[in-house]
Protein backbone atom coordinates (compact mmCIF):
# COMPACT_ATOMS: atom_id res chain seq x y z
CA UNK A 1 0.00 0.00 0.00
CA UNK A 2 1.24 3.44 -0.74
CA UNK A 3 2.26 5.91 2.10
CA UNK A 4 -1.24 8.08 2.79
CA UNK A 5 0.69 11.26 2.09
CA UNK A 6 0.66 9.73 -2.27
CA UNK A 7 -3.24 9.95 -1.27
CA UNK A 8 -5.78 12.62 -1.88
CA UNK A 9 -9.10 11.01 -1.47
CA UNK A 10 -9.75 9.81 2.12
CA UNK A 11 -12.22 7.20 0.89
CA UNK A 12 -9.70 5.25 -1.98
CA UNK A 13 -7.05 5.71 1.30
CA UNK A 14 -9.30 3.60 3.27
CA UNK A 15 -10.92 0.91 0.50
CA UNK A 16 -7.40 0.17 -0.16
CA UNK A 17 -6.12 0.12 3.77
CA UNK A 18 -9.21 -2.44 4.16
CA UNK A 19 -8.07 -4.69 1.17
CA UNK A 20 -4.33 -4.63 2.14
CA UNK A 21 -5.89 -6.04 5.79
CA UNK A 22 -8.10 -8.37 3.94
CA UNK A 23 -4.93 -10.23 1.50
CA UNK A 24 -3.52 -10.67 4.86
CA UNK A 25 -5.66 -11.44 7.23
CA UNK A 26 -9.69 -12.73 7.83
CA UNK A 27 -10.55 -8.46 7.88
CA UNK A 28 -14.18 -7.74 7.58
CA UNK A 29 -16.03 -4.26 7.55
CA UNK A 30 -17.55 -5.53 10.70
CA UNK A 31 -14.04 -5.86 12.16
CA UNK A 32 -12.83 -2.55 11.10
CA UNK A 33 -16.20 -0.83 12.19
CA UNK A 34 -16.23 -2.26 15.47
CA UNK A 35 -12.27 -1.22 16.34
CA UNK A 36 -13.21 1.85 15.29
CA UNK A 37 -16.13 2.01 17.47
CA UNK A 38 -19.19 2.19 15.67
CA UNK A 39 -22.25 0.05 16.28
CA UNK A 40 -23.02 -0.40 12.73
CA UNK A 41 -21.54 -3.19 10.96
CA UNK A 42 -21.28 -1.30 7.43
CA UNK A 43 -20.59 2.38 8.22
CA UNK A 44 -17.48 2.29 7.15
CA UNK A 45 -18.38 0.19 3.69
CA UNK A 46 -20.51 2.96 3.13
CA UNK A 47 -18.22 5.50 3.86
CA UNK A 48 -15.66 4.15 1.45
CA UNK A 49 -18.70 3.65 -1.35
CA UNK A 50 -19.32 7.56 -1.35
CA UNK A 51 -22.51 7.04 0.32
CA UNK A 52 -21.75 8.36 4.03
CA UNK A 53 -18.93 10.82 5.50
CA UNK A 54 -16.84 10.99 8.23
CA UNK A 55 -17.34 13.77 10.39
CA UNK A 56 -14.14 16.22 12.48
CA UNK A 57 -15.28 13.48 15.51
CA UNK A 58 -15.08 10.09 13.47
CA UNK A 59 -11.93 10.61 11.63
CA UNK A 60 -10.28 10.66 14.67
CA UNK A 61 -11.20 7.18 15.78
CA UNK A 62 -10.93 5.55 12.12
CA UNK A 63 -7.23 7.22 12.15
CA UNK A 64 -6.89 5.05 15.44
CA UNK A 65 -8.24 1.99 14.40
CA UNK A 66 -6.11 2.40 11.04
CA UNK A 67 -2.46 2.18 13.42
CA UNK A 68 -1.98 5.70 12.13
CA UNK A 69 0.50 7.70 14.21
CA UNK A 70 1.85 11.44 14.39
CA UNK A 71 2.22 13.62 10.75
CA UNK A 72 -0.39 10.57 9.11
CA UNK A 73 -3.07 11.11 11.40
CA UNK A 74 -2.61 14.83 10.18
CA UNK A 75 -2.48 14.19 7.06
CA UNK A 76 -5.34 11.79 7.44
CA UNK A 77 -7.89 14.49 8.85
CA UNK A 78 -6.66 17.35 6.66
CA UNK A 79 -7.80 15.04 3.56
CA UNK A 80 -10.89 14.15 5.40
CA UNK A 81 -11.42 18.04 5.74
CA UNK A 82 -10.33 18.07 2.15
CA UNK A 83 -13.04 15.64 0.75
CA UNK A 84 -15.70 16.98 2.76
CA UNK A 85 -15.18 20.66 1.87
CA UNK A 86 -18.28 22.15 -0.23
CA UNK A 87 -16.17 25.53 -1.06
CA UNK A 88 -12.98 25.85 -3.50
CA UNK A 89 -11.86 28.16 -0.54
CA UNK A 90 -11.84 25.73 1.98
CA UNK A 91 -10.84 22.85 -0.33
CA UNK A 92 -8.27 24.85 -1.32
CA UNK A 93 -6.83 25.56 2.60
CA UNK A 94 -6.94 21.84 3.38
CA UNK A 95 -5.05 20.97 0.13
CA UNK A 96 -2.57 23.53 1.28
CA UNK A 97 -2.45 21.97 4.88
CA UNK A 98 -2.16 18.38 3.39
CA UNK A 99 0.97 19.80 0.96
CA UNK A 100 2.93 21.45 3.99
CA UNK A 101 2.23 18.34 6.14
CA UNK A 102 4.10 16.08 2.80
CA UNK A 103 6.76 18.88 2.20
CA UNK A 104 7.56 18.42 5.86
CA UNK A 105 8.61 14.54 5.47
CA UNK A 106 10.16 15.49 2.06
CA UNK A 107 6.92 14.02 -0.16
CA UNK A 108 6.07 15.29 -3.24
CA UNK A 109 1.97 16.62 -3.98
CA UNK A 110 1.75 15.94 -7.41
CA UNK A 111 -1.02 18.62 -7.35
CA UNK A 112 1.06 21.27 -6.52
CA UNK A 113 2.41 22.35 -10.32
CA UNK A 114 -1.25 22.22 -11.30
CA UNK A 115 -2.07 24.47 -8.61
CA UNK A 116 0.62 26.75 -9.23
CA UNK A 117 0.14 26.88 -12.87
CA UNK A 118 -3.97 27.76 -13.03
CA UNK A 119 -2.69 30.01 -9.87
CA UNK A 120 -3.24 33.05 -12.17
CA UNK A 121 -2.89 33.96 -15.70
CA UNK A 122 0.60 34.60 -15.40
CA UNK A 123 2.03 30.93 -16.16
CA UNK A 124 -0.04 30.39 -18.99
CA UNK A 125 0.37 33.43 -20.75
CA UNK A 126 4.17 33.29 -19.97
CA UNK A 127 4.38 29.59 -21.46
CA UNK A 128 3.10 30.48 -24.48
CA UNK A 129 4.73 34.49 -25.17
CA UNK A 130 8.40 33.46 -24.43
CA UNK A 131 9.09 31.23 -26.99
CA UNK A 132 7.74 33.36 -29.07
CA UNK A 133 10.72 36.17 -27.87
CA UNK A 134 13.69 33.90 -27.94
CA UNK A 135 16.63 36.36 -25.95
CA UNK A 136 14.43 38.70 -24.89
CA UNK A 137 14.71 39.61 -21.08
CA UNK A 138 11.93 39.32 -18.19
CA UNK A 139 11.36 43.60 -18.47
CA UNK A 140 10.80 43.46 -22.30
CA UNK A 141 8.65 39.67 -22.12
CA UNK A 142 6.47 41.92 -19.35
CA UNK A 143 5.91 44.73 -21.36
CA UNK A 144 4.44 42.39 -24.29
CA UNK A 145 1.43 41.74 -21.65
CA UNK A 146 -1.46 43.52 -21.97
CA UNK A 147 -2.18 42.98 -18.23
CA UNK A 148 0.00 44.52 -15.36
CA UNK A 149 2.85 42.23 -14.46
CA UNK A 150 6.21 43.04 -13.67
CA UNK A 151 9.85 41.33 -14.86
CA UNK A 152 10.29 39.72 -11.53
CA UNK A 153 6.64 38.05 -11.86
CA UNK A 154 7.93 36.84 -15.26
CA UNK A 155 11.35 35.50 -14.08
CA UNK A 156 9.57 33.95 -11.55
CA UNK A 157 7.68 32.16 -14.00
CA UNK A 158 10.04 31.46 -16.10
CA UNK A 159 12.25 29.75 -12.92
CA UNK A 160 8.82 28.11 -11.97
CA UNK A 161 8.14 26.80 -15.89
CA UNK A 162 11.66 25.10 -16.03
CA UNK A 163 11.76 23.54 -12.97
CA UNK A 164 8.05 21.70 -13.62
CA UNK A 165 9.52 20.84 -17.33
CA UNK A 166 6.76 23.00 -19.11
CA UNK A 167 9.08 25.57 -20.56
CA UNK A 168 13.17 24.15 -21.45
CA UNK A 169 15.55 26.44 -21.88
CA UNK A 170 17.44 26.19 -25.12
CA UNK A 171 19.80 29.26 -25.02
CA UNK A 172 20.40 31.94 -23.10
CA UNK A 173 17.11 33.32 -22.13
CA UNK A 174 15.93 31.30 -25.31
CA UNK A 175 13.08 28.76 -24.56
CA UNK A 176 10.84 26.51 -26.08
CA UNK A 177 7.99 24.28 -25.05
CA UNK A 178 7.80 20.85 -24.24
CA UNK A 179 4.92 17.94 -25.15
CA UNK A 180 4.88 17.78 -20.83
CA UNK A 181 1.14 19.31 -19.84
CA UNK A 182 -0.05 20.13 -16.66
CA UNK A 183 -1.15 17.11 -14.36
CA UNK A 184 -2.96 16.12 -11.26
CA UNK A 185 -5.11 13.87 -9.65
CA UNK A 186 -9.55 13.92 -10.10
CA UNK A 187 -9.74 15.29 -7.27
CA UNK A 188 -7.33 18.51 -7.33
CA UNK A 189 -7.20 19.35 -10.76
CA UNK A 190 -10.86 20.81 -11.28
CA UNK A 191 -9.99 22.95 -8.38
CA UNK A 192 -7.28 24.26 -9.63
CA UNK A 193 -8.96 24.98 -13.39
CA UNK A 194 -11.85 26.30 -11.92
CA UNK A 195 -9.43 29.62 -10.13
CA UNK A 196 -8.24 29.82 -13.80
CA UNK A 197 -11.97 29.96 -15.00
CA UNK A 198 -12.71 32.88 -12.67
CA UNK A 199 -9.28 34.96 -13.44
CA UNK A 200 -9.89 34.51 -17.25
CA UNK A 201 -13.33 35.19 -17.01
CA UNK A 202 -12.10 38.69 -15.47
CA UNK A 203 -9.99 39.35 -18.10
CA UNK A 204 -12.77 38.63 -20.63
CA UNK A 205 -14.74 40.99 -19.03
CA UNK A 206 -11.91 43.68 -18.91
CA UNK A 207 -11.48 43.30 -22.58
CA UNK A 208 -14.81 44.86 -23.54
CA UNK A 209 -13.35 48.31 -22.88
CA UNK A 210 -9.70 47.48 -23.08
CA UNK A 211 -9.42 46.48 -27.18
CA UNK A 212 -11.31 47.54 -30.27
CA UNK A 213 -14.08 44.97 -31.44
CA UNK A 214 -11.70 44.49 -34.32
CA UNK A 215 -9.28 43.02 -31.67
CA UNK A 216 -11.76 40.66 -29.83
CA UNK A 217 -14.63 38.45 -30.43
CA UNK A 218 -17.54 38.79 -27.75
CA UNK A 219 -20.72 36.81 -28.53
CA UNK A 220 -23.75 35.36 -26.66
CA UNK A 221 -27.08 33.78 -26.54
CA UNK A 222 -29.85 33.63 -24.05
CA UNK A 223 -31.76 30.62 -24.98
CA UNK A 224 -34.18 27.79 -23.34
CA UNK A 225 -32.90 23.93 -23.33
CA UNK A 226 -33.85 21.21 -21.97
CA UNK A 227 -30.99 18.52 -20.68
CA UNK A 228 -31.38 16.89 -24.47
CA UNK A 229 -30.51 19.97 -26.14
CA UNK A 230 -27.35 21.35 -23.16
CA UNK A 231 -25.64 17.57 -23.92
CA UNK A 232 -25.51 17.67 -28.05
CA UNK A 233 -24.53 21.50 -27.47
CA UNK A 234 -21.64 20.33 -24.58
CA UNK A 235 -20.35 18.07 -27.63
CA UNK A 236 -20.53 20.85 -30.43
CA UNK A 237 -18.06 22.93 -28.14
CA UNK A 238 -16.18 20.11 -27.41
CA UNK A 239 -15.64 19.34 -31.28
CA UNK A 240 -15.47 22.79 -31.65
CA UNK A 241 -12.62 23.49 -29.23
CA UNK A 242 -10.96 20.59 -30.56
CA UNK A 243 -11.08 21.80 -34.28
CA UNK A 244 -9.60 25.32 -32.38
CA UNK A 245 -6.53 23.38 -30.89
CA UNK A 246 -5.72 21.99 -33.79
CA UNK A 247 -5.83 25.32 -36.16
CA UNK A 248 -3.57 26.58 -33.55
CA UNK A 249 -1.02 23.50 -33.35
CA UNK A 250 -0.68 24.15 -37.29
CA UNK A 251 -0.11 27.84 -36.97
CA UNK A 252 3.78 28.34 -38.06
CA UNK A 253 4.71 32.12 -37.25
CA UNK A 254 3.71 32.88 -33.71
CA UNK A 255 3.22 36.69 -32.74
CA UNK A 256 0.74 36.50 -30.17
CA UNK A 257 -0.88 34.96 -26.69
CA UNK A 258 -4.92 34.89 -27.06
CA UNK A 259 -7.37 33.36 -25.00
CA UNK A 260 -10.54 31.96 -25.71
CA UNK A 261 -13.84 31.11 -23.34
CA UNK A 262 -16.36 28.68 -23.82
CA UNK A 263 -18.82 29.20 -21.39
CA UNK A 264 -22.65 27.57 -21.04
CA UNK A 265 -24.14 27.96 -17.80
CA UNK A 266 -27.66 28.28 -16.32
CA UNK A 267 -29.32 31.56 -15.92
CA UNK A 268 -32.45 29.65 -14.30
CA UNK A 269 -33.35 27.46 -12.17
CA UNK A 270 -35.82 24.22 -14.06
CA UNK A 271 -39.06 24.84 -14.74
CA UNK A 272 -40.33 21.41 -13.81
CA UNK A 273 -38.68 18.61 -12.74
CA UNK A 274 -36.90 15.49 -14.71
CA UNK A 275 -40.03 12.94 -16.19
CA UNK A 276 -39.32 9.52 -14.63
CA UNK A 277 -39.76 6.68 -17.19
Amino acid sequence: MKPIVEYQDYRIFMSDYYEERKRSSAFSWREFAKIAGFTSPSYLKLVCEGKSSLSRVTMERVAVAMGLVGYEVDYFKAMVNFGNAKKDVAKRRYFDEMHAIASAHKVRVIDKAAFEFYDSWKNPVIRELAPMMPGAMPGEIAKMCNQDISAYEVRKSLIFLERTGLLKKVGEETYEQTEKSVKGSKEGLPIAIRSMHREMGRLAVDSLEKFDSSERNVTGITMGLNREAYEKIVDELDDCRKKIVAIAAECGELDQVYRLNLQLFPLTKQVKGTKEN
